[in-house]
């Protein structure tokens, strides 16, 4: 467990968090701390307890609009996946339909290449 010196409305923090999270902690401490200092610098007269509360707001706002937009992408994501899902289904058909196609049209072209090649009641008479 490592910690963490993190300075926020003016007072000192020992945080705890675990090894390699270090950067991360301190990045969202100096988040937290913008977001109090705009808010001071926005409501001059308005008591430091409840900058902090509204600067948390809007934070836990941010989070929220956050979670809806990664919702939302996750629902689109779903629909992309299921169209590409039919699309394959839908290409694999067609590929067999041409398959058979192909096959159905080589069989007719060798008959009659056969039949062609079959001699004929003009072949006993040259011209």
């Amino acid at each position: 467990m490592a910690a963490v010196i993190v300075g926020i409305a003016g007072r000192t923090y020992r945080l705890s968090c675990d090894d390699g999270q270090e950067p991360r902690l301190q990045e969202l401490a100096r988040y937290v701390e913008s977001k109090i200092l705009s808010m001071q610098d926005s409501f001059r007269d308005i008591g430091e307890q409840r900058i902090v509360v509204m600067a948390a707001l809007a934070i836990a706002d941010e989070a929220a609009d956050a979670r809806t937009k990664a919702q939302t992408l996750e629902a689109e994501n779903a629909e992309l996946r299921a169209e590409l899902d039919a699309v394959k289904k839908a290409a694999a058909e067609l590929e067999e339909r041409a398959a058979a196609a192909v096959e159905d049209a080589a069989q007719r072209l060798e008959r009659l290449d056969a039949d062609l090649r079959k001699p004929g009641p003009s072949d006993d008479f040259p011209l």
